[in-house]
């Protein structure tokens, strides 16, 4: 039997990733067991980055960066290791986005306007000491992305991860407080806990060091914050859908939006979670999605085993959440080809696959008859979380009557969903996008405090 030299390659390959992981740091830098340290040692930090110059911020941001490079397929496989979801292949690509994308100190900026009273200026000052809960779905993703721009706007941050990507966070808190030491600032300019709970959350949350919680999760974590007596920066639940009109290049658009369902199997929140076509077009993309994109249709049966198994009772099956469409296929007995990519069916926009925020390749497909009708499922489906939603269309007026009424923090037109955060598309990296309370895309800017300075009757020289 000939040797597959390719294969041979790739298990060595995977087996050295493994050895490395095992062998990676166990995190000793801004770890603590007890949260009031974790949030006294980010305080002590603190007096440190609130003096420093912006180039000297800068200097730990760029060493942030290049670590997030150098480590980007470890922390891509500790992420599916630990979690069970997503793919390596695309975690890499989202580390790599949030190294080369996410705003620095680029992005504190100051304001100034002077008359004949004199000059004013608006300068974006730190709050201190942030507090962040982060996500299982995108645990490392999230730290290194609120942790550069939180210390771009001069603060320090502790967090509260998630218990089932704790590992995970606690490498990704540690190579930023390595990467801090490397350029010259201190150390716990990022902390946490060894084990996170609710508890520690609300002892986070209480604390009177800590006067900005950002706050990356479900709509009960949001909730939470914004109930904590401090200010809330909430990015939470979505459910965002795809419409496809009678002008759309119907083509790309099945590519594009399977292209967006597929990438790290679904988990970003931005990730189109249904599609709603009107009914003119509604048979030809359906064609394309079968034909042309790897997609498996589902039969009635089958829907009816898949609501069974991933979301039980109405409740979201954690263990089949950032699985990839074959996964989800055997769980109900289908063995389905090895290019599957994502499940697809139609029915009405009350189907529970479509109704409800899965996070997993699964695309149903709601028939609209006409392009009115179209916009108003797709704002029932997004349950006015104004999060994201998306537009294939060449008609400027669809274009903006959908934006209008859907009224999202995102809307991506004619792309793939991943577009919205700098991936094929212009603009920033960013993975806490808080529509709940109105920041939509957080940077550095988010995290910082206006300021206003006055110099009356002077310095104006005009």
């Amino acid at each position: 039997m000939p040797v597959d030299e390719k294969k041979v390659q790739e298990i060595v390959q995977e087996v050295m990733a493994k050895i490395q992981i095992a062998q990676a740091p166990s995190g000793k830098h801004g770890i603590f067991s007890d949260m009031n340290d974790a949030i006294e040692a980010a305080r002590k930090a603190d007096e440190v980055v609130r003096r420093m110059t912006m180039d000297q911020r800068e200097k730990i941001i760029s060493e942030i960066r290049r670590s997030i490079r150098d480590n980007a397929e470890i922390l891509a496989r500790m992420g599916v290791d630990e979690t069970g979801m997503g793919n390596v292949g695309d975690k890499i690509l989202k580390h790599h986005l949030v190294a080369d994308k996410t705003p620095g100190t680029e992005d504190i900026k100051t304001q100034a306007w002077s008359g004949d009273r004199g000059l004013t200026l608006v300068e974006m000052g730190p709050f201190g000491v942030i507090g962040a809960i982060t996500p299982c779905t995108n645990p490392s993703e999230t730290v290194l992305c609120n942790s550069i721009g939180m210390i771009a706007g001069g603060n320090t941050v502790v967090f509260n991860p998630h218990p089932a990507a704790i590992k995970t966070s606690i490498y990704a808190i540690n190579l930023v407080n390595e990467a801090s030491l490397a350029a010259g600032g201190p150390d716990n300019v990022a902390c946490t806990v060894e084990k996170p709970t609710m508890d520690t959350s609300a002892i986070m949350m209480k604390h009177p060091a800590i006067q900005l919680i950002a706050a990356t999760g479900g709509p009960g974590v949001v909730t939470a914050v914004l109930s904590s007596g401090r200010r809330g920066i909430g990015a939470g639940a979505g459910n965002p859908p795809a419409l496809v009109d009678e002008t759309a290049d119907v083509r790309k658009a099945a590519r594009d939006i399977v292209n967006g369902c597929t990438f790290d199997n679904n988990l970003p929140c931005i990730a189109e979670k249904e599609i709603v076509a009107v009914a003119s077009i509604a048979d030809e993309l359906m064609d394309y999605l079968l034909t042309e994109n790897d997609c498996y249709l589902a039969s009635k049966e089958e829907q009816d085993k898949l609501i069974q198994v991933c979301i039980p009772g109405g409740r979201l099956n954690r263990k089949c959440v950032g699985r990839d469409a074959r996964t989800l296929l055997s769980m109900i007995g289908v063995d389905a080809p090895v290019n599957i990519r994502c499940i697809v069916f139609e029915g009405p926009k009350e189907h529970p696959l479509i109704s409800t925020e899965l996070m997993m390749p699964i695309l149903g497909v709601v028939r609209a008859k006409d392009f009115d009708d179209a916009v108003e499922q797709a704002v029932w489906l997004e349950h006015g979380n104004r999060h994201s939603a998306h537009i294939h269309s060449k008609n400027v007026d669809h274009i903006t009557k959908y934006a209008k009424a859907i009224d999202t923090a995102i809307l991506v037109k004619n792309g793939p969903s991943y577009a919205a955060i700098g991936f094929g598309g212009e603009g920033f990296c960013t993975f806490t996008i808080a529509s709940r309370t109105g920041e939509g895309l957080t940077s550095a800017q988010a995290f910082t405090k206006r300021r206003r300075c006055v110099m009356s009757d002077s310095l104006c020289i005009r």
